[in-house]
């Protein structure tokens, strides 16, 4: 059996220190396949938030392991998790967060040329264009790869951060309200893409969200309730 794109076991987090300590995840346990699209569900305060910025690596557990396409993080130190996070993660959030100086081709290729800056990558450059290209074409927004990002839609650009978030070929992509900015059909839009992403590019999918009519149409469906992950 394959190995998960990510697998964490137990992790939990609290906030504070002493009696005053208030625990936000308890012990969340979570294995998503490769090409696996897994919706977590939950109302604001329920630990949702939580649980993506430690699957991230923007924040620690006070406890359990966590590990990305096979590379344990729990004992790396910042220089190698910011490493991991650049080369095994993408993110896309509820607000796109494109840089409105520039275009959104020069938005999309924003992480490759990190990673090149960082080391991380030694792929020609035509490479790296190429494939933000194609991905700007399978999201049906390459007309406007040559545009400012306040000269398109809020969908499009909305598209156009998933594309950000694909171009490095992440092993997992963590998706934190991403239609919650949209309208129900554009919503409706980037929630499929995001799925389409995971099945074509292989991306293991967590998708953060209180919309459930979109969850449901999810691989897998969980609820965070008061810091416990469950299925739903």
């Amino acid at each position: 059996m394959a190995e998960p794109a990510l697998s964490a076991k137990g992790l939990s987090k609290s906030y504070g220190a002493g009696a005053a300590a208030v625990p936000v995840l308890r012990g969340a346990d979570l294995d998503v396949a490769a090409g696996e699209f897994v919706a977590v569900l939950g109302p604001s305060g329920s630990g949702k938030s939580t649980l993506l910025h430690l699957l991230g690596l923007m924040d620690r557990p006070d406890a359990g392991t966590l590990s990305l396409a096979g590379l344990s993080v729990e004992a790396l130190d910042e220089d190698a998790r910011a490493r991991a996070r650049g080369a095994k993660l993408g993110f896309v959030f509820q607000f796109d967060s494109l840089l409105p100086e520039f275009t959104v081709l020069e938005n999309v290729l924003m992480p490759a040329r990190i990673a090149r800056a960082q080391g991380l990558s030694r792929e020609p450059w035509a490479a790296a264009q190429a494939r933000a290209t194609s991905l700007l074409d399978s999201l049906g927004i390459a007309g406007l790869a040559g545009r400012l990002p306040s000269q398109t839609s809020g969908g499009e650009r909305q598209r156009a951060a998933l594309a950000r978030a694909l171009v490095n070929q992440p092993a997992v992509l963590l998706a934190d309200e991403p239609t919650g900015n949209l309208d129900a059909e554009n919503g409706r839009r980037v929630f499929s893409d995001l799925r389409r992403a995971a099945r074509e590019r292989g991306a293991a999918v967590v998708f953060v969200t209180h919309d459930e009519p979109a969850a449901r149409a999810a691989d897998r469906v969980l609820r965070m309730d008061a810091g416990v992950l469950r299925p739903a």
